[in-house]
């Protein structure tokens, strides 16, 4: 029985084991990307959602990186550095991702933090920061850096590893943008579940505590971040063939201001803060001059900007600004407000844009949802309020932390861990996307002239996932194609040469003369080209493949190369593609899909001949359906890569050597605490009664003298030498010290110790005992298991007795012959084979009783009269740990006080009425 039971524990923590292991795994968490902050929100089992607090205890962390000596610092301490040396500290890093060397972004970055030394990376045409000759880092390996930090800030929070995540980008983010994202996340070792438009997760977020209100008719919100980006959202219930009617979001307009936000209004605050040091004049030079000094009037300003929130005035003060003068200001409100006169007059604009693209009218809109933290600005929320037009604005949502809860419940539903109420989110596509090639015609007259043919794939504000074919049917040799921008006639000026190139990728088809001179039997059906825009709004050519009819055979012939070609087909892409299968996309949101674009074709369109319809995007699903049954895909061509921003090979073994080197700065402050505090504490612990009770004199002096030693060690060479040298002389240390805390620890542990097999003593004499005084007849346990019992207890005893007399002979100093651990092998010794004797009873059915030979009624008499008399006889003193006699049958309120055995209960055959009071009942009460 013992045996057994050793056997059935060790297979429990087995499983339990097996079970931990599998819930390591399954945490999901979300990054809400901010250019200035970012939140991080997790779910794990037991945890539906929450965000993850970092390691200042703060629910959101600059996004900022310090590269300093070969050490990093994120968030906050980064930020501290930065006021002290800004040449080494990187922040800001979204407005340049994905941004050619010739953006004027790039060039306002550099007015914003000329501390930072920018150059070309000819290979990509996009720039890098040069930190020393050996090392240079692109802004997405920064930005990968601090998503493996945040990584490391969720795992942390949630006690288990977190690999999938959804990161929120700005609406207004394309396609090299997007594909930044990506790699950046890659790099950090992350894998995406999507991507997800900052105004989405919001969205997200606000109808999913709504889900209740949220019926056929469809709502309206707009939602507003910062002023800067404005979304038309929809709420409404949908059939779906899946899950039955669920609530749907989709985005309908998206309006945006890539300059205007909280960061603009903080560099006119910090310029503003400059002018008014140089007009107190107690310097000469110009602290505009200073990098360091400029960077503590931005702290300044960050601050300032968020009071100024609450408050009509306030005094901005920085100690030491520049040589040692303190700098003291009063700004008020007012005075912001008309430093940011012409960035409040903007606010509008991108409500009224997202209202154009929705084409819809501000009297359509249920209510402005406000988010973001530059919402919090008065100034900002009067011009919205009054642009709206409406009594008030909704702030009844987070507006820091809205995004981050919506982009982690949107990984819940993503992740297979997690089962999640269903809602359906269609995004839409801000920019239009379109093929463009040009093909030899033949005039009447005989001259033939090149043709430029321009086909929509994806128009503004499509919605995605969405998957697209467009059908190439009079190229008979290799071809090239275009992917481009559509028309972006709805961007400004500055706003265009920010955007960048308008041409995504060329496609160059090679192969494709020899494929149909291969198969020149076969009908040509066309040249399809598969496109695909995944749940991140990226778009991918899946394949491009040649259909031809056949009645014989049906071929389909992969080209496995394919999908590396695919992988760099657009500028600053992730290096592994995110195209999804057709079975992933929702079937009931392809087919709406397919209605919309019906409606816009028939809307925008007149129909056209076979021959005019080349080149006409289709829903991928719906084309297929329509082809003959004997269409047969015979080929796919090979794609180059021809122009575009060209993608860079990126690798993670720069971040790895940087994370190892993070790993073992931290390994080395580790040790180097854990030996300082060692020798501290051992010093303290020598002047302690119950340390110099077990210490001798020599002892003691040889300890002290080599914490002394180590103590001058440590303020010679200590801070300088390496990890393994500081784990040595932790070691040496402690193995000195190993006897002396041995025979401390020892003699705080006999009390309780002893006191516990003392009681194991005391119970298990007593149940020894008690079990003894049931009848033969009735007796469960074999005489060798009650004997073996009793050999456990008396050797028991007698090892208790002996040791402890002979550790009373032994002087305090001396190794103790009384151990903790041998005391509690013997304790769990003893209560091993006690439990054994009570399990066994615990299954142990009652022996029926054997009718009476003799009825007479004298006979019967007597024999109640001598059960009585046994009864009396074995009634021991009253006692919960004792056998008891047998009393009267519980009643209903005496039920939870039943033994937990009852033995021999008797029972008239005759009547089947209990007769306890009459037959021996015997009862075994244990505590």
């Amino acid at each position: 029985g013992d045996v057994l039971q050793d056997e059935f524990k060790s297979i429990k923590i087995s499983l339990t084991d097996i079970f931990v292991c599998v819930a390591e795994s399954v945490a999901v968490m979300s990054v809400d990307l901010g250019s200035e902050w970012m939140k991080i929100a997790i779910v794990k089992p037991g945890v539906p959602m929450e965000i993850a607090l970092n390691k200042e205890s703060r629910r959101k962390t600059p996004v900022a990186v310090c590269l300093k000596e070969n050490e990093r610092l994120f968030g906050d301490s980064a930020l501290g550095v930065a006021v002290k040396n800004p040449k080494v500290v990187y922040r800001f890093l979204q407005s340049i991702l994905g941004k050619t060397a010739d953006n004027p972004q790039v060039a306002q970055y550099q007015k914003h933090f000329p501390e930072h030394q920018m150059q070309r990376d000819e290979k990509r045409g996009t720039v890098f920061f040069k930190f020393s000759e050996e090392l240079q880092y692109t802004p997405e390996e920064l930005l990968g850096m601090i998503l493996n930090y945040s990584r490391g800030l969720a795992q942390d929070f949630a006690e288990q590893l977190i690999k999938d995540a959804v990161i929120t980008v700005p609406a207004y983010f394309n396609q090299a943008e997007r594909r930044a994202v990506l790699q950046a996340a890659h790099i950090a070792g992350l894998k995406v579940l999507q991507l997800i438009n900052d105004n989405t997760a919001v969205a997200l977020n606000y109808g999913v505590f709504r889900r209740k209100d949220i019926n056929s008719t469809a709502q309206v919100n707009s939602v507003s971040a910062n002023g800067a980006v404005s979304t038309i959202v929809t709420y409404q219930t949908v059939k779906t063939k899946e899950s039955g009617t669920q609530p749907q979001l989709q985005i309908r307009g998206v309006g945006f201001d890539r300059t205007l936000g909280g960061f603009e209004m903080e560099l006119r605050l910090r310029d503003h803060l400059a002018k008014l040091f140089n007009e107190q004049k107690k310097s000469k030079k110009d602290v505009r001059e200073n990098l360091r000094a400029m960077a503590k009037l931005l702290k300044e300003a960050q601050r300032l900007k968020t009071v100024l929130s609450a408050n009509a005035e306030h005094m901005a003060q920085i100690e030491g600004l520049m040589d040692d003068i303190d700098f003291k200001a009063k700004v008020t409100r007012s005075e912001f407000e008309a430093l940011c006169e012409d960035l409040f007059d903007r606010v509008p604009g991108p409500v009224t844009e997202a209202l154009a693209a929705a084409e819809m009218s501000m009297d359509e809109i249920d209510q402005v949802i406000l988010v973001g933290g530059s919402t919090r600005v008065p100034r900002v929320q009067d011009v919205l309020l009054k642009a709206v037009g409406k009594e008030e604005l909704s702030k009844n949502i987070n507006a820091d932390e809205a995004a981050a809860m919506g982009a982690v419940y949107q990984a819940a539903a993503l992740s297979k861990a997690f089962k999640v109420k269903p809602f359906l989110v269609r995004d839409a596509a801000v920019f239009p996307i379109q093929v463009e090639f040009s093909r030899e015609t033949e005039e009447e007259d005989g001259v033939k002239t090149m043709k430029h043919n321009k086909r929509i794939l994806f128009q503004r504000m499509a919605p995605y996932p969405q998957r697209k074919v467009i059908t190439f049917n009079r190229y008979m040799d290799d071809f090239v194609f275009y992917i481009n921008y559509g028309d972006l006639g709805f961007l400004g000026e500055q706003d265009l040469k920010v955007f960048g190139s308008q041409n995504l990728t060329t496609v160059k088809l090679s192969g494709v003369g020899s494929s149909f001179k291969k198969h020149s039997d076969a009908e040509s059906k066309g040249i399809k080209a598969h496109f695909n825009m995944d749940e991140s709004g990226v778009l991918i050519l899946d394949r491009v493949m040649c259909v031809s009819a056949s009645l014989v055979n049906f071929l389909f012939f992969f080209n496995p190369e394919l999908g590396n070609t695919i992988s760099s087909l657009f500028g600053g892409g992730s290096s592994e593609p995110t195209a999804n299968d057709e079975e992933e996309v929702t079937p009931e949101a392809e087919k709406d899909q397919e209605r919309s674009e019906k409606r816009e074709k028939s809307a925008q369109e007149k129909p056209e001949t076979e021959e005019g319809k080349e080149g006409e995007p289709q829903a991928e699903e719906q084309k297929d359906n329509k082809e003959d049954k004997a269409e047969t895909q015979v080929r796919l061509f090979t794609v180059h890569h021809i122009s575009g921003e060209v993608q860079s090979d990126y690798g993670t073994s720069r971040l790895q050597d940087l994370t190892d080197r993070d790993l073992e700065k931290q390994e080395r402050e580790k040790t180097l605490n854990s030996l300082e505090a060692f020798i501290f504490e051992t010093q303290d612990k020598l002047y302690q009664d119950e340390y110099l009770a077990v210490v001798t004199e020599e002892e003691k002096e040889q300890i002290t003298g080599k914490l002394s030693e180590a103590s001058n060690w440590m303020d010679e060479e200590g801070y300088a030498a390496g990890t393994k040298e500081l784990k040595e002389k932790l070691s040496e240390l402690k193995k000195l010290c190993k006897a002396m805390f041995f025979r401390v620890e020892e003699r705080k542990k006999w009390p309780d110790s002893l006191a516990a097999l003392d009681s194991m003593l005391n119970h298990s004499t007593i149940f020894l005992k008690s079990v003894r005084l049931i009848p033969e007849s009735d007796q469960i346990f074999t005489e060798v298991e009650l004997k073996t019992l009793e050999r456990v207890i008396n050797e028991t005893m007698t090892w208790k007795n002996e040791t402890v007399a002979e550790q009373d002979k032994l002087s305090p100093t001396e190794k103790p012959v009384l151990l903790s651990k041998d005391i509690e092998a013997k304790r769990s010794l003893l209560d091993r084979e006690v439990n054994y004797l009570l399990n066994k009873a615990k299954f142990v059915k009652p022996k029926p009783k054997d009718k009476a030979k003799d009825k007479n009624t004298t006979s019967t008499e007597n024999s109640k009269a001598n059960s009585t008399e046994d009864a009396e006889k074995v009634i021991p003193p009253k006692s919960d740990d004792e056998v008891k006699p047998a009393e009267e049958p519980p009643t209903a309120e005496k039920k939870d006080e039943e033994p937990i055995l009852e033995l021999n209960p008797a029972e008239n055959t005759d009547t089947g009425h209990s007769q306890s009071t009459n037959q021996s009942n015997i009862k075994i009460i244990l505590t």
